[in-house]
């Protein structure tokens, strides 16, 4: 785990637990920076969770973060920009483009992979999207929040047009992922159950701070920014019941508002303190009774335990929840060299509260009518994975989620719960193959390839990044973005790198 020794900032210990309830004065707002100074939010002694996380935000800096850890978000952000490349590629980024630029018009700011200059936000929207929208981009196991797909399109945005250096933007994005990784967990695994998605309703929290960080706010106006951010959170699961896109909206939706919020604040629109912790805050309001309270402290650890060290990329262009379970079935199957026509049975167990997301409702799972029912079915991934010994983006297909003989094995896949799964942390998966000269098979992933305790490597990361790009531009422009990003802490602006982003 990796640590830092804690942040004094004005006055505030970040990691100290905040009371449920605020000093009745309302602190000052400011308009332009000129209120940076101001003591009203460091001297407040019960400051709120927005107020604390503002503070850490107004005095944070990438030196304050260790190597690996910077390291690890270059990868992140390439293994994001790689998979938006490969977008572009799907007929959603084309139907997406169309309905954003017929409101938005044109603009300065590139958009990943695509030809359109758009206005800030909704280059910001429609990067989001693109990022998301395959499913394949990385994960805070924790949290399950997709924070690299609302936080790096805010970073693109508001770095470009701050002219800030790479470090600055690099530090922006790390201190989004905090945020939002520190904001899912506070849930305790809850989103989901109560319909909403993750990144949807948190992602807004982190694109917020990570604007203001970027536009040099002061400690007030970042926490004003969490404020009206709360207005903002949005993502409904409903369309876990037909296969629709609408979640691809999510981390796009949350940037946008992000940027929205942050301007906002910084031209002194006055916020609710408590957007987390009070009576109709986020979590009361989003889990209401399922929220344990502030049993936890929201900020615990915030500057000395990373959480972007632990988000996983992902191997696989489907829901997190069913890649262990795929790993397993494709062990076995190298293992002991079966076919598939082989194959009587399969019982592919996960924790309960995965299943109404990749096993719920059983029909729909067995039999997806479109690629992204197919991203959320655990028996067709776990199927095609047997019939075609791999899984890829061409297992998303029309030609795949239509073949006969993945789905007659889809439909010998039961699906149940893991008493020995190790989730939240991890998203373990077993998978039990009956075969028909009487073997069974058996095999467990406690931990999921990609995980921080089983990460994939440098050269896995770069592979995917030039496999998804290659899809969209040259191998020559692929090279350029991979140095342009490896490179970010030591670029003087973000400009050389959004250059490269456009397709050619």
């Amino acid at each position: 785990m990796l640590r830092r020794a804690p942040l004094a900032i004005r006055g505030i210990d970040v990691n100290a637990p905040a009371p449920l309830e605020l000093r009745a004065e309302s602190l000052p707002q400011s308009a332009e920076n000129s209120a940076a100074d101001s003591p009203s939010a460091s001297s407040t002694a019960a400051a709120s969770w927005s107020q604390r996380l503002g503070a850490f935000g107004a005095a944070f800096d990438l030196a304050q973060v260790p190597a690996e850890v910077v390291a690890g978000a270059k990868l992140c952000i390439l293994d994001a920009i790689g998979i938006a490349f490969a977008s572009n590629t799907f007929d959603f980024a084309a139907r997406t483009a169309a309905g954003i630029v017929d409101v938005a018009g044109a603009g300065e700011h590139v958009v990943i992979g695509r030809s359109e200059r758009l206005p800030l936000r909704d280059a910001a929207l429609l990067n989001g999207v693109l990022i998301h929208g395959l499913d394949y981009d990385d994960t805070h196991p924790g949290s399950v929040v997709h924070a690299t797909a609302s936080a790096l399109p805010v970073v693109l945005a508001e770095g470009l047009k701050r002219g800030v250096s790479g470090a600055r933007a690099l530090a922006a994005y790390v201190l989004a992922v905090e945020a939002d990784a520190r904001i899912g967990l506070q849930a305790g695994g809850w989103w989901q159950k109560a319909g909403f998605h993750p990144t949807g309703v948190v992602g807004v929290f982190g694109a917020a701070l990570a604007a203001g960080y970027l536009q040099g706010q002061s400690a007030e106006q970042l926490a004003t920014g969490q404020g009206l951010a709360l207005s903002m959170a949005s993502g409904s699961m409903e369309f876990l019941d037909d296969g629709t896109w609408t979640k691809r909206l999510h981390p796009g939706w949350a940037a946008s508002s992000g940027l929205t919020a942050a301007s906002l604040a910084r031209h002194g629109f006055e916020s609710p303190r408590q957007a987390f912790e009070g009576r109709f805050g986020l979590f009361n309001t989003y889990l209401g009774g399922r929220w344990p309270g502030n049993d936890r402290d929201l900020l615990e650890g915030l500057g000395e335990r990373w959480e972007t060290a632990t988000v996983a990329i992902k191997p696989y262009p489907v829901c997190h929840f069913n890649h262990a379970c795929g790993d397993a079935a494709l062990a076995l199957q190298a293992e002991h060299g079966f076919k598939a026509v082989e194959v009587v049975s399969i019982t592919a167990r996960i924790h309960r509260n995965q299943m109404p997301v990749v096993c719920e409702p059983a029909a729909a799972k067995l039999c997806p009518q479109s690629d992204y029912d197919a991203k959320f079915s655990l028996p067709y991934f776990v199927a095609a994975c047997l019939v075609r010994g791999r899984f890829g983006l061409q297992e998303l297909e029309p030609a795949s989620i239509t073949d006969p003989d993945i789905l007659a094995l889809c439909a010998k896949v039961q699906c149940e719960h893991d008493e020995e799964s190790a989730f939240p942390e991890y998203f373990s998966g077993q998978v039990e193959i009956h075969l028909r000269d009487g073997r069974r098979l058996e095999r467990r992933e406690r931990v999921n390839r990609g995980a921080a305790e089983r990460p994939l490597s440098r050269q896995d990361i770069e592979a995917k990044f030039l496999a998804n790009a290659l899809l969209c531009v040259s191998p020559a422009q692929a090279e350029a973005v991979l140095a342009a990003v490896m490179g970010l802490e030591q670029a003087e602006s973000l400009a050389a790198l959004c250059a490269l982003l456009p397709s050619s």
